[in-house]
């Protein structure tokens, strides 16, 4: 017996989801290896655990950067671990359709298939991110009508037009999701002198965090290590102050779309106008990015339903059309 999965492998975090766009599992993209032996102490959410306060000896590996492979072994480490969560000794085979960035390279694109049949998965096919966000979100695809999705990761922004199941335009950069992040780690570094860990960074931007002036001005206290005295220090952060540095980051993606934009041919750049465009990926939960999207370009921008699982969605719906070929599939043709 046979389970279909689709796999977001993420910067930050990897989703599987089931051939019904169910999500299976939802773990950090992390690995802690031995720098001796180079055995594998931990993976996903107890790697994640274990941030801060490894001993000497053991390093946290971060896999997967903007899409791509960077550590191979440890990748096919961590695939492994996470299909034994999800498919059980009674299913004979796997097969899944895993998530890439447009316009990678034909070398990392072997990379990924070759790192997912190590870790046991025997039929696989890949799909562009997204292209998969847009069957996920349930944009009708397959239709000869432009539609445009946006899906923002952690390492990764992508901008794409999708009509009749395939990418017409696109447009990929490197700032995204973790660069809000840092953005608010050196805010607080320069204005508080204090030092703050990623982690934390997040929860700011989670809580607080927003680009655009009409929302609410909260606060959040944020501890950290004072640069002057090495002491731990608490610094109170409220999402006014933030704003102007959280904003570059949001220009940078408004740039993305623009770029897209430009380049997509004049009837599809039309159905665009009318359908809106469509925010995926954690980073599109930012509060007032979609507004900021829209007062820049006059166009309808709205926010994915479950937007963080829309990518694994959309692989795990695509995994009998890709692999099988049978009947229309999602993508209608």
């Amino acid at each position: 017996m046979a389970v279909d999965l689709g796999i977001d492998l993420g910067t930050s975090t990897t989703l599987i989801c089931d051939e019904n766009g169910e999500v299976l599992l939802y773990e950090p993209s992390l690995v802690i290896k031995s720098n001796t032996s180079d055995q594998v102490v931990a993976i996903g959410s107890a790697a994640s655990d274990m941030i801060g306060r490894t001993p000497e000896g053991v390093s946290a590996i971060m896999p997967i950067r903007g899409g791509a492979i960077t550590a191979y072994n440890a990748t096919v480490a961590m695939l492994k671990y996470f299909i034994k969560q999800v498919a059980t000794a009674s299913f004979s085979r796997v097969r899944a359709v895993i998530s890439v960035p447009c316009g990678i390279s034909e070398v990392e694109r072997r990379a990924a298939l070759e790192a997912a049949q190590g870790a046991g998965i025997r039929d696989v096919a890949l799909i562009e991110a997204p292209l998969a966000a847009a069957a996920g979100c349930g944009a009708e695809i397959g239709a000869p009508v432009g539609c445009m999705v946006v899906n923002i990761g952690a390492g990764i922004c992508e901008a794409a037009v999708v009509s009749l199941g395939g990418i017409v335009e696109s447009h990929s950069i490197r700032t995204a999701g973790a660069s809000f992040d840092n953005a608010i780690v050196q805010y607080v570094k320069r204005k508080y002198n204090t030092v703050i860990g990623d982690s934390t960074a997040e929860s700011i931007k989670i809580s607080i965090g927003s680009v655009y002036a009409g929302i609410e001005n909260e606060s959040i206290e944020a501890n950290g290590r004072d640069m002057v005295s090495g002491l731990p220090k608490t610094a109170t952060i409220s999402a006014s102050e933030i704003r102007s540095d959280l904003s570059e980051t949001a220009a940078a993606i408004l740039d993305a779309v623009k770029i897209t934009l430009e380049k997509t041919p004049p009837e599809l750049a039309a159905d665009i106008m009318k359908s809106g465009i469509i925010l995926t990926g954690g980073g599109a939960m930012l509060r007032g990015l979609g507004r900021f999207i829209n007062i820049n370009t006059e166009i309808p921008v709205y926010i994915a339903e479950n937007p963080i699982d829309c990518v694994a969605a959309g692989a795990g719906r695509a995994v009998d059309f890709m692999l099988n070929r049978r009947g229309k599939g999602i993508f209608g043709r």
